[in-house]
Parts: structure tokens; C-alpha cells; sequence
């Protein structure tokens, strides 16, 4: 797999830090991890205009929902020690981005913000608090099941980890959570752990899906192809009433 990488955000702690990628594959900081790696880095070559990364091809194969939070559990349960360049707040970026772009006001354009999706906005800076004091855990950043592609035994072989780096307990399974139609109580049953650990894997999970996909929904409200992300506020109700109560 060859993939070409050009300059763009040059702060090594920014979420969308260009060489992030390339960093990664060279460094092998997942390349043995559990429950989910990298696959293996085949050469990183650096010019004047960018870097070309090349890493080996990833054989993609089906996964349940279930199995890949249980993945994610193992990945965000294991010790990494945190790069100098690995993404630092991924979600705080993100809202400072949709806050620049007017945030969901496009919601309540066009009829479709609720009193609770409007109390979470209105409580993004007292959600960021709590998702700040959670337990800092290994994170691939865009857990989408198209980025969560091979299997080694019982572990997924990941793609694009330009997002990866330390965050909150539970950020990638809220990213699953949006991805996949399985209630959020069977991944979370899946993704195990310390009894102790699961109510912040819990908050963390609804917090990172409640404002994801609802930043989503107003994203998609301005493209002439929105897929499905407005159609899935509805099902995102019960997670957006229980982000509003993590973040009061």
C-alpha cells in the first residue's frame, strides 16, 4: 500500500498534524500492540513536496461490531508510551473547527435541534472538563470500521492512524458506536475491562458520540451529498440525553 502525504497542519499536536502517518508507521509504536495495530511499515521516504509511506498490504475481512469493541478494549487497556507528535485533544479541536464554522446552527435551521442537542452545545466546555479527567488510554482517533480492516488472530490490523495518540476512556468506542447500528450496551459488554474502569469508558464513549455525530449532522446539512448522518440524529436521541447529564 503506497500513500502519498503532503504539508498541511505543521503543530505535531494538533489532530490533523501531516506527519502524523508516516510518524507512526517509522516509529512501530503499534506495530505489536494488542487488540489493534498498524501493519507493518515497508518504507518512509521523505522529499521537498512530502513523504511517500509505504506499509504492507491490509487483506480486508468482516467484523461484528461486537468483536471489534472488544478489540478496541484490549488496544485502550494496553501501555504506550505518548510521542512528542501524538494527537494531544482530538475532540477539542474538532469543536474549536465547528465553533468556527457557526457551530450547529445549521440545526436550528432547519428545525431539527432539539432542547437537549442545543444543552449540549451550550455545555461543550463543561463536557471537555470531564472528558479531561478521565484515564488517558492508547487511541486510533477515527475508529471507523473502514480503517479497522484485518485480522491477526483475535486482533484488527487498523489503517490511517493519522489521529492516533493518548485520549479520553472510551474515544474510540464512541467512534464505533456512531459507525455500526449494535446498541451501545453490547459494546460496551464487549469492550470489558475493570469493573472500575466502565463508567468512564461509558462517559467517555457517549460524550465523543453525542458531539460527533451531531457535529456530523450539521456538517452534512451544507453538502450536496450529506449521507447518512442526518437520518441518524434520531437514533443518536439516547446518547445525546445522556451527554447532556455526563457534561451537567
Amino acid at each position: 500500500m503506497v500513500k502519498r502525504l503532503l504539508p498541511g497542519v505543521a503543530d505535531p499536536r494538533h489532530h490533523a498534524f501531516w506527519e502524523r502517518q508516516a510518524l507512526v508507521a517509522e516509529s512501530g509504536v503499534v506495530a505489536g500492540t494488542p487488540g489493534l495495530r498498524a501493519p507493518a511499515c515497508l518504507g518512509v521516504e521523505r522529499d521537498d513536496d512530502g513523504i511517500t509511506l509505504r506499509t504492507a498490504y491490509t487483506s480486508p475481512v468482516a467484523w461484528a461490531p461486537e468483536a471489534l469493541a472488544a478489540a478496541l478494549g484490549r488496544f485502550g487497556a494496553c501501555s504506550v508510551a505518548e510521542p512528542a507528535w501524538a494527537a494531544l485533544d482530538v475532540l477539542r479541536d474538532r469543536l474549536t473547527t465547528v465553533k468556527g464554522r457557526g457551530g450547529w446552527r445549521a440545526l436550528t435551521h432547519a428545525g431539527l435541534a432539539s432542547a437537549a442537542i442545543e444543552a449540549l452545545w451550550m455545555r461543550r466546555e463543561s463536557a471537555l472538563a470531564v472528558l479531561d479527567r478521565l484515564p488517558r488510554v492508547p487511541t486510533h482517533g477515527d475508529a471507523h470500521p473502514v480503517n479497522l480492516l484485518g485480522r491477526e488472530g483475535d486482533d484488527v490490523i487498523a489503517i490511517d492512524w493519522e489521529q492516533f495518540g493518548l485520549g479520553p476512556a472510551g474515544f474510540d468506542l464512541g467512534y464505533l458506536l456512531l459507525a455500526t447500528d449494535a446498541p451501545l450496551e453490547d459494546l460496551l459488554a464487549a469492550h470489558g475491562g475493570e469493573a472500575a474502569d466502565r463508567g468512564a469508558v461509558r462517559c467517555g464513549a457517549v460524550l465523543v458520540a453525542g458531539f460527533t455525530g451531531v457535529s456530523r449532522a450539521a456538517w452534512a446539512l451544507g453538502q450536496a451529498i450529506p449521507g447518512d448522518h442526518v437520518e441518524r440524529l434520531d437514533r443518536l436521541s439516547g446518547i445525546v440525553d445522556e451527554a447532556v447529564s455526563h457534561a451537567s
